[in-house]
């Protein structure tokens, strides 16, 4: 067992080693300082070995941190001081339960499992076993440090704090065994990358009974959460014995990973569950034509033809905004405390509306469909990176994906003000036009930001992969910057009027940028 957990770990390794230095040449600064030889050069090979432990490291330590801080701590700062044990105890319960069935890791296609079982012809069972038993391992230790530091915090004692790493592995183990039973019975093999429409729909009732139950008061009671986080280690008990005992890894991951491009790439059964998605999508309706000429014309069907992929999550988005932001009105006019609550917290919380514009910005989602089905054969013609040409298209497409992401920010501006008025108000009047005006330059920034970023560093191949190191970077570095703004105290009417300034100054930027950049960096990458 250790020489096959020395060989899966080398070649994991190995594996993470030459993605650092890929994504190291993608890198412009520093791609023209790295030789052409680079998968030979020694130097760099312990480089990228020394980020890869980093990584391997410092990675499952932070993300843990980061998870627990953001989903559990932070969302249960928002409920008030008031019974925070038990609410942190609650919302850590529930999440423990999505993460269960949403990430295994026993059913996950990654890249080094297909190199090992399919091509290496290793021995499966013996490679899942030891490769699962380390991942759950390291899940374990990631978490306890996390987990002790921030139960201790919020005051929940030491059994607890050492209950909750277990209850963790425990649901992930018992989740684990009930899919090998299932594929044992009907010959369904569960997939990480494409949950289905099940597990989605009992992921939303999760979410509403970890953040909606204690809104309305009612949350589990510690000693009720020592108790089932106890339970639960009898099917987790379960889960060891079945997935010790299952015998047909070979035959199951040959089914897991058998979409392949060229036989390698164990990304393409998303790419083409994404590509297929998107095709049903399109909108074939006969009669679907433009009064408009030129790009007008040309982007008016695109968006006429994509209407499902850029309309329906974002008229769901402001349908839910629409609920919430009603709701709470409600309970204004309702509760004084819950009046009293909202009205404190929005007085505060206007550099937050940042990290949920982030969320509900549907910039991504466009630019791929731009890509997918369009740009994909559009790029082939030497006319269509011209940069006039460039920018005259950049802004009619930018037009339109600000008009989708103003639908839910619309809502949300609307709510806001009208949820401020009915909770007590504020005698700034200025907030009432501040908060609406910063909101929705926050999503028109989002709409600016994410197109000038395909734009700029267009990151996808002719086969719909992302290969652009840079482009990855620019968006967790987003993702990092609006976190960032969820912990610092801005005051409210100086953050809104630097937003909407800073909305003003960036779509300037980006249009001079993409006249004068696009016409090199707007390719096919290859």
């Amino acid at each position: 067992m250790f020489k096959i957990f020395r060989i899966a770990f080398s070649l994991k390794n190995t594996y993470r080693v030459n993605t650092i230095l890929f994504s190291l040449k993608q890198i412009p600064l520093v791609k023209r300082l790295l030789p052409l030889r680079l998968y030979q050069s020694r130097g760099l090979k312990r480089l990228g070995l020394v980020l890869s432990i980093f990584w391997e490291i410092a990675g499952a330590l932070l993300g843990k941190l980061l998870y627990l801080l953001l989903m559990v701590v932070w969302a249960g700062n928002l409920y008030g001081k008031e019974n925070g044990t038990e609410i942190y105890a609650h919302l850590l319960f529930f999440l423990t339960l999505i993460g269960a069935y949403m990430n295994t890791y026993l059913f996950n296609p990654t890249n080094d499992k297909y190199y090992a079982m399919i091509l290496m012809r290793m021995d499966a069972r013996k490679y899942t076993l030891t490769d699962y038993g380390y991942t759950l391992l390291r899940t374990g230790l990631s978490f306890l440090p996390a987990l002790l530091w921030i139960s201790f915090s919020r005051g929940l004692p030491l059994w607890a704090c050492l209950l909750a790493p277990l209850h963790i592995l425990s649901v992930k183990l018992a989740a684990a065994g009930l899919f090998l039973r299932r594929y044992e019975k009907t010959g369904v093999c569960s997939n990480e990358n494409l949950p289905p429409g099940l597990a989605w729909g009992l992921t939303g009732i999760l979410l509403g009974a970890a953040y909606a139950l204690p809104a309305l008061g009612l949350c589990l009671p510690l000693p009720l959460y020592g108790a089932l986080a106890l339970f639960s280690l009898v099917p987790g008990i379960f889960g060891i014995i079945k997935i010790a005992g299952f015998t047909e890894y070979r035959a199951m991951y040959q089914m897991l990973l058998a979409q392949k491009r060229c036989a390698v790439d164990v990304k393409q059964s998303v790419q083409t569950a994404v590509l297929e998605q998107n095709r049903k999508n399109i909108s074939k309706e006969g009669g679907m034509t433009t009064q408009k000429e030129g790009f007008a014309g040309f982007q008016e069907l695109f968006m006429k033809r994509h209407r499902k992929i850029l309309w329906k999550s974002a008229k769901r988005m402001a349908g839910i905004l629409a609920a919430a932001s009603l709701g709470a009105a409600g309970a204004s006019l309702i509760s004084r405390e819950a009046a009293l609550a909202l009205n404190g917290l929005l007085l505060k919380a206007l550099p937050w509306f940042a990290f949920i514009m982030y969320t509900v910005n549907r910039g991504t989602a466009f630019t791929q469909a731009l890509f997918m089905n369009c740009d994909r054969s559009m790029l082939t013609y030497s006319f269509y990176k011209k940069p006039a040409f460039i920018l005259r298209l950049f802004r009619l497409r930018l037009l339109g994906i600000i008009g989708v992401n103003l639908l839910p920010a619309g809502v949300l501006a609307a709510g806001m003000p009208l949820i401020l008025y009915l909770s007590g108000g504020t005698g700034q009047v200025l907030y009432y036009l501040l908060y609406p005006a910063s909101i929705l330059a926050m999503s028109v920034f989002f709409s600016v930001h994410y197109l000038t970023l395909y734009y700029l560093l267009q990151p996808y191949t002719a086969s719909t992969e992302l290969k652009s190191g840079t482009y990855r970077l620019a968006v967790w570095a987003t993702y990092l910057v609006c976190f960032l703004l969820l912990q610092v105290e801005v005051p409210p009417l100086l953050f809104g009027i630097l937003s909407v300034v800073f909305c003003l100054g960036y779509c300037g930027a980006a249009c001079a940028l993409v006249y004068r950049l696009a016409g090199r960096t707007f390719r096919i990458r290859y």
